[in-house]
């Protein structure tokens, strides 16, 4: 690889992947990685080398296959080549661009499973620029760009941190190069193949930006569009699903919470053999659910029934010891690996029997906890509700939906913060179904301010945090807007 460099300012180099090694076993290889180990059997003493050498710092196609046509002949040479393939194959290889002088420049790496094969030089006659959905962040030293959807990643080394400024506008790769006089022009060009192969240029110009020209992409903001593509592409990303991340670094979080207040409600726990058979049929329930933003200031909700509500909705049933350690639950609604991470907090403004104030529900023990007296931190939850919910007047009840992340991130790693989003979606049809056999006025909120509820709580907002909003009330008898929403015509809303 030395003589290579000295002949050419810039020189494309390949090994293996940086979380992978490699170790003779008898007369074949030993490839083992994260995702997969590989075992070759009945290598040429001359191809084990050369794979075993591609473990450090990598070396030109030209230099393996020199060096295992003296030590092996013509014949290896095409074993080699096999194998090398099989590596790109299993996502095992990286490549990079170096350059006389400087050094590194950037290296295309599999951070999921997949290839890193590259094509040709970009056709120096169309401009490009870098993806709007791209991203970059510091990792071990390197900057590191990466596309959603992609399972492949581009570390630059810092003189050719240059290269993303030059990409936010319409260059031909011409223009690229002198906008980075720091990189030896042909450097420029193979490193932008890598950023091409990874997903991360955009071929056009600024009248006909593609991803703004079709209506597919234009729909989608870069952060919408990252948490769909990784917790829907187990392929581009380096671990997903119940892979516990986090249990080498801390101890699971137990199911309920630690006590957040000295100032306990206990709930009267209802009769559910005397709600079933009063309760009406659930196809009718169903069919007669609304989103209901006005409630009976005359004659709000009674402590009674928010208990009653909370009880059947999100009760603690049991808890068991899981065989990971963790401690599980169940609950009426259902929950990834029943860890039932979400808690609910009433923010009542108007419920007879109840003082007002931002309350916490301990599934546990059925009952409540006062987090925070009535002030601006809590008005100020209060107004966000009555917005979101288009009400006239202030909600009687907000139930805020908060979920205490270590509970699922100590296991599920990419997926974790999508499953948490489906737990409330369950949540919301659970509440929405039973306050409507109760008779009560039910509305789930689109959004609300994670800030908001971490000044009224003095929660860590990464440790535990706002998910979810719904306004609870007593039901007037007759709706100003029987649909849910002010509308037109009432009748055409369900």
């Amino acid at each position: 690889m030395t003589a290579a460099l000295l002949a050419s300012t810039t020189t494309t180099v390949v090994r293996l992947r940086r979380d992978a090694s490699a170790a003779a076993s008898g007369t074949g290889l030993v490839i083992t990685s994260r995702f997969c180990g590989l075992r070759i059997r009945d290598l040429p003493a001359g191809v084990r080398a050369a794979l075993i050498s591609l473990a450090g710092a990598g070396a030109t196609q030209e230099a393996l296959a020199e060096s295992v046509m003296t030590s092996d002949g013509d014949t290896a040479v095409m074993r080699l080549q096999m194998v090398m393939l099989r590596l790109d194959a299993e996502g095992l290889l990286e490549r990079g661009v170096l350059a006389d002088g400087t050094g590194s420049v950037a290296w295309l790496r599999p951070v999921g499973r997949g290839r890193t094969s590259w094509g040709p030089r970009l056709d120096p006659s169309v401009p490009v620029k870098l993806s709007r959905f791209a991203i970059a962040g510091a990792e071990d030293g390197v900057l590191v760009v990466r596309a959603p959807g992609s399972h492949l990643a581009v570390d630059l080394a810092r003189p050719a941190c240059s290269l993303l400024g030059a990409l936010a506008g319409w260059h031909g790769p011409g223009a690229v190069a002198r906008l980075t006089p720091s990189l030896p022009p042909d450097a420029v060009a193979e490193a932008l193949r890598l950023f091409q192969a990874a997903g991360l240029l955009v071929a056009g110009q600024q009248e006909l930006d593609p991803e703004s020209a079709r209506p597919e992409t234009a729909q989608w903001a870069p952060a919408d569009l990252w948490l769909h593509a990784r917790s829907r592409g187990p392929g581009t990303v380096a671990g997903y699903g119940g892979t516990y991340p986090n249990a080498g670094r801390s101890a699971p979080l137990p199911a309920s919470p630690p006590p957040q207040g000295t100032r306990r409600i206990a709930l009267t726990r209802p009769d559910m053999a005397a709600i079933a058979r009063r309760d009406p049929p659930l196809s009718q329930v169903i069919e007669s659910r609304r989103s209901i933003r006005e409630h009976d200031d005359a004659d709000p909700i009674t402590l009674g029934q928010l208990g009653e509500l909370l009880f059947r909705c999100a009760r603690r049933v049991g808890t068991c010891t899981g065989a990971d350690g963790q401690e599980l639950a169940s609950r009426p609604y259902p929950s990834g690996g029943a860890l039932h991470e979400l808690e609910l907090y009433p923010l009542v403004t108007a419920c007879r029997d109840l003082e007002p104030g931002l309350w916490h529900y301990r599934a546990d023990a059925h009952e409540l906890e006062l987090t925070a007296e009535p002030g601006p931190a809590t008005q100020a939850l209060v107004a966000s509700a009555r917005a979101g919910a288009l009400m006239t007047s202030d909600p009687q009840v907000t139930l805020l939906v908060s979920a205490r992340f270590g509970r699922i991130m100590w296991k599920y790693e990419t997926v974790g913060y999508p499953l948490i989003l489906k737990h409330v979606g369950v949540l919301y049809q659970t509440l929405y179904l039973v306050g409507t056999a109760m008779g009560l006025a039910v509305c789930g909120l689109g959004g609300g301010d994670a800030a908001e509820f971490a000044r009224a709580t003095g929660l860590d907002h990464l440790a535990e945090g706002t998910v979810g909003e719904l306004v609870v009330g007593s039901r007037p008898a007759v709706l100003r807007h029987p649909s849910g929403v002010p509308a037109d015509d009432e009748e055409a809303w369900g």
